[in-house]
């Protein structure tokens, strides 16, 4: 395990953290050693906060499912096991991910055979291709827009370079492994 370079703050916070923390997080749920990171600097944490919420809200036009693998396959790629590990650990379950498909996601490819859905094919693909090549082939482009709308496509676009952003994060600042959240290589495909 690699040593933080950024310490997370500890409680107790000054009361704008502890707010701004409480906002970030479920009720009742301890802030997680990222947002404790961010909150070293918290005008970028407040900003980001709102940005990030939309994005787990139900404004966001994709589904939790497209949403969640959009980020366990982007943060697998940028290699961010502390990033994937939170989102499978909390979402995983409520996306309908089985065990085959999560390691898919780590260390898998869409043409796999867990994925049955032409939707879920598409929507690995297409984060491939913005994180190998920062855009989508023509080809590709006819598949995603046939599986999903304009808006949908917009949303993919940018969820995808948000969790690129959070993964440079939470890898250059070598934010430790959250307590309890799966590891990649608890995922070794079969």
């Amino acid at each position: 395990m690699q040593t933080p370079r950024i310490r997370p703050l500890s409680p107790p916070y000054e009361p704008a953290v502890a707010a701004q923390l409480a906002a970030m997080m479920p009720a009742g749920v301890p802030p997680i050693h990222l947002f404790r990171t961010f909150a070293k600097n918290l005008k970028m944490t407040t900003a980001l906060s709102s940005w990030g919420g939309y994005y787990l809200s139900d404004e966001f036009s994709l589904t939790l499912r497209d949403r969640e693998l959009v980020i366990a396959r982007v943060t697998a790629r940028c290699r961010c096991e502390y990033e994937w590990g939170v989102h499978v650990a909390f979402f995983a379950d409520a996306a309908k991910l089985d065990r085959e498909q999560i390691a898919s996601l780590a260390h898998g490819y869409s043409s796999d055979p867990c994925w049955t859905s032409e939707r879920d094919r598409v929507i690995i693909a297409a984060v491939d291709a913005l994180h190998d090549h920062a855009e989508l082939s023509d080809d590709l482009w006819a598949r995603t827009t046939t599986e999903l709308s304009e808006q949908q496509v917009l949303d993919l676009f940018l969820v995808s370079g948000w969790y690129h952003g959070i993964s440079y994060a939470a890898n250059g600042a070598r934010v430790a492994l959250e307590r309890g959240a799966p590891r990649f290589a608890d995922f070794i495909p079969s």
